[in-house]
């Protein structure tokens, strides 16, 4: 049996607060017991089990938090979209139309170029802290393109996403609804046997309403989970349908009506907030304090993908709703680690009370107020996975 004693932790967050203060658990002045990959004990280290682990580990008064939860992810792409960046940048607004350009790259792609850059984001986030990353297709948009986006997606994480309706490709542009079905049907066949979750880009320039709900419908038919693209670039149904559906979450959710903040208060849809992709599009951030305050349950997630939000930095997230997405420092640390988990529903990460799996990320900082305290700083010192560490 591996154990492992984490001790002389100056700040330990649990994200469970019968271990510890407030809704973050936190706990100073705490020590941390992993055995075979999952969280023994955790607490004050006055009061370690005596005998609890075989190695130990100084965490030499840093802080400790668990791993990362990234639930919105696009990493199965090829090409370069940096010249749209800085077009963007002096001005051209952004409308989801570049998503196209990468398509055509990805379709053009082999699997070892898209294995290669799949793993080098995936390398890239687990050095900033991310343990569980969510991936989509997407980028595909043939039956076999995206069955094998999937495919490889699947050689990194369980929480693959089948995403065939991102937009409508060129070759249907003057019959979506052709697109549609294909997307409801012999797509979905290829494809469902390789995800766990179904989405759907529910916006002006995508899909409507209508087309979003048949999609979705026919997914949950072959046991697919139900995740929305929704209000990221004005109104619409997405949230509505969404909580309608019993989707685990609806992302973006910049624009909400009062119904869809009532709706995603009420319902167990997941509010997940993507600040990289208002910071890289110049567009205005979602109101977190309004959700919050009416009592739904947020994320926070860092949407890499090649055109809006090319970062796989959850820190950066981090500091950016706290700066301007009305969070405080606990709430996004928490909404980016327990958040991601409930908006994945998984029940074993996301938090470091006994029996979760031991995602454990050491800050080189006395407390997780630093991850926004100190944005742009590589806080991350360390990285263990189910209990083997794999950033040090």
């Amino acid at each position: 049996m591996s154990s492992l004693l984490i001790d002389n932790i100056g700040s330990l967050v649990t994200n469970d607060p019968a271990l510890g203060e407030g809704t973050l658990g936190l706990v100073p002045d705490a020590a941390l017991v992993v055995e075979d990959g999952r969280v023994a004990w955790a607490g004050p280290r006055s009061r370690v089990p005596e005998g609890a682990a075989r190695e130990r580990f100084d965490a030499g008064g840093r802080a400790v938090i668990p791993g990362f939860v990234d639930s919105h992810a696009h990493l199965v792409f090829a090409g370069d979209r940096t010249a749209e960046f800085e077009a963007r940048m002096s001005g051209r607004p952004y409308t989801a139309g570049g998503i196209r350009t990468t398509v055509a790259a990805t379709r053009a792609a082999g699997d070892d170029a898209l294995r290669a850059n799949l793993r080098r984001l995936v390398s890239e986030a687990l050095r900033s802290g991310t343990t569980t990353i969510e991936c989509k297709s997407g980028y595909g948009l043939t039956v076999e393109d995206e069955a094998r986006s999937l495919r490889l997606a699947a050689e990194h994480t369980a929480e693959v996403t089948y995403l065939g309706a991102h937009v409508v490709p060129p070759e249907y542009a003057g019959d979506p609804d052709a697109y549609v079905a294909l997307v409801s049907g012999a797509m979905l066949d290829a494809c469902a046997p390789h995800a766990r979750w179904i989405d759907v880009f529910c916006d002006r320039g995508a899909f409507d309403g209508d087309q979003t709900r048949a999609i979705l419908t026919a997914g949950k038919e072959r046991g697919l989970v139900p995740r929305v693209h929704a209000g990221q670039l004005g109104p619409g149904p997405g949230v509505a349908i969404a909580v309608e559906l019993g989707a685990a979450s609806a992302d973006h959710v910049t624009h909400l009506s009062d119904a869809d903040v009532e709706a995603l208060a009420s319902g167990d849809t997941v509010a997940t907030l993507l600040p990289g992709a208002e910071f890289s599009t110049r567009s205005r951030y979602p109101d977190a304090r309004r959700l919050l305050d009416a009592g739904a349950t947020v994320a926070l997630a860092a949407d890499c993908n090649p055109g809006s939000s090319y970062t796989t930095n959850i820190p950066f997230c981090v500091a950016l709703a706290v700066r301007d997405m009305n969070m405080t420092p606990g709430e996004a640390v928490w909404a980016a680690t327990m958040g991601g988990a409930r908006a994945l529903r998984r029940t074993d990460v996301g938090h470091l009370a006994p029996g979760a799996r031991a995602d454990v990320v050491l800050l080189d900082a006395p407390s997780h107020v630093h991850l926004s305290y100190r944005p742009g700083v590589p806080m991350v010192a360390r990285v263990w996975k189910a209990g083997e560490p794999v950033v040090a």
